[in-house]
């Protein structure tokens, strides 16, 4: 074992360099933990390059450079590479500080700058929540993978999102892993069946796969099996993201243990859901505790003000949404229900499931298992989908019918006779079908068109027998028929997704299941969606809508419902019924933007049995379905969420311009992350633009097209092996990385990616957005250029040597709370006591200050740049003194914020009382309890100085 620290507490925080077993390492966190100081770094040494390692202060000796004693060397590099590079670099790697609001790495991406999502991630990074928790639950279409993108962004650019996990549906894994990357340059690993499969190929069976991959997209019916269990209870993340959390409130689920595990685990947590709760208060309460185990009282109630505090909700006609999207959100056109005549051969089906099973004159019909109120409207509902479906489930039920009593007798005769009725219902040819061949030619799908349409019907048997058929009577080939449903497997589901997403493949038609009604983007060349079948829930249709009625939509988008009607008075007035949910939907999306509110049942099974009991005329739809009217005067859930969807924090109204101007400043060295770049890369290769380079990385780039070419080393290539082997092959992307260098050309290429002729929605130039791993790994490559423990020493335009420091607070997390730009200027070389001390607004004040806003010629070396060493420590020990009394403040506001919550979290212990007794009372006080540990180690305690550059006069003796 190495030479342990000793007792002397070690000033570290995130940017400073440290020496672990003889190798230089650049701190990324440093975090105290119960079993001691835990430092998180990323290798600088020749070593040890591109390694991220965590080593503990009482195992290993850790020895921080004194800042004091930084050695001066001059600069003589062209333009003052060296010390730009240097310089750049430091202050991409500090962290943004904790409690600043104002946005900036997120409007840098390519997503069109929203103002209603740009409050969102400001509401997110709220300072007075401590840590980021908050549920999205904005209604269908408003982009809530891009709100996720840009909070995490943010978190990642204040150091607080180096381990990631998103949660998803199966089916939408690679569009969260594409839209993450491509928009946003987050890498992350996708633990789909053949993700899983490759990691059990690259690591040992007892290698926790979570402490492998920093960031990782994996599916929730994956990771909540018994086998993660244990390796997610060791495993702590910065961030955790659940896409559709409603189904995470049942206590009693696998789905809620595992997000209780993670929500324990993890500092910021995003809960993403368009129908976050299901009316019952019970329930929705689970989803808030997940946040933020306080924020529901011991006795259960929901308090408003909290809910405000943790959840953001708006719908496509709240005015601060209906504002912003113009044209890039198409209003959808009125919903058309088209009402289809029954042939002979199903009018005889109606009548005979009217008198023998659904309303027999003796009332008893021949089901004969038990609940024979229910059996006879599954066969209604399989007539009403198609013969095919209605023939399976007849099928099936035979299938079950074994022990031969007189009941199962009776029941198999009125079966056998009503298949003989859907066998000719199928000779003689379905009247619904033939009208969607008739519709779907009408909208132009066909042979040599564009045109698409998605068609969605809830049984397999109906997908099926569709995806047989339409090919040859739309004239089109096999292929041009895809089918999607909750049986196939995640990867060919994500495969036939993206398919329909390219404006190449051949597919024109997605027949699917409800498996596509959630959180699937159809929209990109579709704004067709027909019901083939009508689910009796409203969620469920306002769901499908949803896939081509959304944000990004450029064509009125266009509902149709094929209502089969039987000429029977009863099953015509059913028909009605039907309709007249497609009619509650459309008047629901546009005055509530939530559809679940009206029927008060707040999921597909509930509002199925309510509709039920409306067709079998045990209620009426009055009795099920409210008015607008109705849920806006309620005192219920749905009432509180229609005022939130009307609500604007005022925080949250920050002007979006002046985000996009403090982001942009930047450091002032370099006029955009490509020329940073360019630069990097001249400094590492000498010259990646020959045609043969140093180290075989070649670099070219076309200011004029937008776009760059770079060969990538090795160490660059580790970076990018967790995408898709598919995506690295297909674009040859670990062989020539290929880079758009503008937004528009990020934009342009992202768009022609959906028109590719080899099938990829990925596109072929990569924007080169903030966080892209490439200039995360030139960054690296420039601190390790000096030597250790060095500081340049420059020309500048300053009337006395200079030194530029940089100072930083942090908790005991080893996050920057605070951070501030110094400069100590020595007017008089031989009093090192008469400073001059100003504090800077940014790194771009400070060095616009010294002259360093624009690159500057170097006529050489500074001669006698030893003597400028004795300006170190002085420097330092003043910037010590001004960081005490500037960051006082800083400390005070968050001591202040840590107080309160505390009282806050006491509090609830105390009104607990008794009912800490009760077993799920210790579950939430365990919440509780690390709620408390988790607060204090938001304390401030530690400061840092770094000295940065010395800068000399131009003119005169330093000449």
């Amino acid at each position: 074992m190495t030479e342990t620290q000793s007792d002397a507490p070690l000033e570290l925080a995130p940017g400073s360099v440290v020496v672990i077993r003889d190798e230089e390492w650049f701190v990324r966190t440093a975090e105290d933990t119960s079993d001691g100081l835990l430092v998180h770094v990323r290798g600088l040494g020749e070593l040890v390059r591109d390694t991220t390692a965590s080593f503990y202060a009482n195992l290993d000796r850790i020895e921080p450079l004194d800042p004091a004693a930084a050695r001066v060397v001059a600069d003589d590099s062209r333009q003052y590479r060296k010390a730009r590079l240097w310089l750049e670099s430091t202050f991409r790697k500090t962290a943004v500080p904790l409690g600043d609001r104002s946005l900036t790495v997120s409007t840098q991406a390519l997503a069109d700058p929203l103002s209603y999502q740009q409050a969102t991630v400001r509401k997110a990074l709220d300072p007075a929540n401590l840590r980021p928790r908050i549920l999205l639950a904005d209604a269908v279409g408003l982009g809530k993978t891009l709100e996720i993108g840009m909070i995490l962004s943010e978190l990642v650019r204040r150091g607080r999102g180096e381990r990631i996990l998103v949660v998803t549906p199966r089916h939408v894994l690679e569009q969260m892993q594409q839209e993450l990357w491509s928009r946003f340059a987050l890498p992350f690993v996708r633990l789909d069946s053949a993700g899983i499969q490759r990691v059990r190929q690259k690591l040992p069976a007892n290698r926790n796969p979570f402490t492998y991959f920093r960031r990782a997209i994996i599916s929730i019916d994956t990771l909540k099996s018994d086998r993660y269990v244990a390796s997610l209870r060791k495993q702590r993340w910065d961030a955790v993201v659940i896409d559709e959390s409603h189904n995470l409130s049942n206590t009693a689920t696998l789905n809620n243990r595992l997000a209780r595990l993670l929500s324990r685990n993890a500092e910021a947590l995003i809960l993403a859901s368009a129908t976050p709760h299901n009316g019952r208060k019970e329930s929705f309460a689970e989803l808030i505790r997940l946040l933020d185990p306080s924020a529901i009282p011991p006795d259960g109630e929901l308090v408003a003000d909290e809910i405000r505090r943790l959840v953001i909700r708006r719908h496509r006609h709240s005015p601060e949404v209906a504002g912003v999207v113009g044209a890039d959100w198409a209003e959808r056109r009125e919903p058309e229900n088209v009402a289809v005549p029954a042939s002979p051969a199903e009018d005889a089906i109606a009548y005979e499931l009217e008198d023998v099973w659904l309303w027999p004159p003796d009332k008893r019909n021949p089901y004969s298992g038990q609940n024979s109120s229910l059996f006879p409207w599954t066969l209604a509902k399989a007539f009403l989908s198609s013969p095919a479906a209605l023939a399976e489930t007849i099928t099936q039920r035979l299938g079950r019918l074994k022990s031969g009593t007189a009941a199962e007798q009776t029941e198999r005769s009125a079966l056998l006779r009503l298949r003989e009725l859907t066998d000719a219902a199928s000779e003689a040819g379905s009247a619904k079908y033939a009208c969607l061949v008739e519709r779907l030619k009408d909208m132009g799908v066909g042979k040599g068109s564009p045109m698409r349409a998605v068609v969605f019907a809830e049984r397999v048997a109906t997908l099926t027998w569709l995806r047989k058929n339409l090919p040859a009577d739309l004239g089109l080939p096999p292929g041009a028929v895809e089918i999607m449903h909750g049986g196939l497997p995640d990867d060919e589901q994500q495969r036939i997704v993206d398919a329909f997403k390219q404006e190449q493949t051949p597919v024109r038609v997605l027949v699917t299941g409800d498996v596509a009604s959630e959180g699937v983007n159809l929209h990109a060349q579709c704004h067709e969606l027909i019901h083939f079948d009508i689910p009796w829930s409203l969620i469920r249709l306002e769901q499908r809508n949803g896939r081509i009625d959304r944000y990004g939509q450029k064509h009125p988008p266009r509902i149709t419902a094929l209502l089969l009607e039987p000429s029977s008075p009863k099953f015509a007035g059913d028909i009605r019924i039907l309709a007249k949910l497609v009619e509650k939907e459309n008047e629901a999306h546009t005055a509530l933007g939530d559809v679940a509110s009206l029927m008060g049942r707040f999921d597909v099974k509930g509002e199925e049995e309510e509709i039920r009991a409306v067709l079998g005329g045990q209620k009426s739809l009055d009795d099920v379905v409210r008015t607008v009217d109705d849920v806006r005067a309620g005192d219920d859930l749905s009432a509180l969420f229609f005022g939130l969807a009307g609500e604007a924090d005022e925080a949250d109204e920050a002007d979006d311009d002046e985000s996009r101007v403090a982001a942009s400043t930047g450091s002032g060295l370099y006029a955009d992350d490509v020329a940073y770049l360019e630069e990097a890369l001249h400094a590492a290769f000498i010259d990646p633009t020959a045609t043969v380079s140093n180290n075989g990385v070649c670099w070219r780039r076309d200011a004029a097209f937008g776009t760059a070419e770079l060969t990538p080393p090795p160490d660059l290539v580790q970076r990018l092996e967790v995408l898709p082997q598919s995506y690295l092959a297909e674009r040859r992307v670990t062989d020539k990385l290929v880079l758009a260098t503008t937004v528009a050309r990020g934009k342009e290429r992202l768009a022609e990616a959906l028109r590719d002729e080899n099938g990829s929605s990925w596109p072929d130039a990569h924007y080169l957005s903030p966080l892209h791993p490439v200039l995360d790994w030139a960054s690296d490559r420039a601190l390790a250029g000096l030597g250790r423990n060095e500081v340049f020493a420059v020309r500048g335009e300053v009337d006395d040597p200079t030194v530029l420091l940089l100072g930083t607070l942090t908790n005991r997390r080893g996050q920057v709370v605070s951070a501030m730009w110094l400069t100590v200027a020595f007017p008089a070389l031989d009093d090192k006591a008469f400073t001059l001390v100003e504090v800077h607004e940014s790194a771009g004040d400070a060095l616009a200050a010294l002259g360093w806003d624009a690159p500057r010629a170097n006529p050489g070396a500074i001669g006698g740049a030893a003597a400028l060493q004795e300006l170190i420590a002085p420097a330092v020990s003043k910037a010590r003194g001004q960081m005490r009394e500037t960051f006082a403040a800083a400390e005070k506001d968050v001591a202040q914020r840590v107080e309160e919550w505390s009282r806050r979290l006491a509090q609830w212990t105390h009104e607990a009382g008794a009912l800490l007794q009760r077993s799920d009372f210790k579950q939430r006080r365990v919440g509780v309890e690390q709620e408390q540990a988790m607060v204090e180690e938001m304390r401030p305690d530690r400061q840092l100085v770094r000295p940065l550059l010395v800068v000399v006069p131009a003119a005169g003796e330093w000449a």
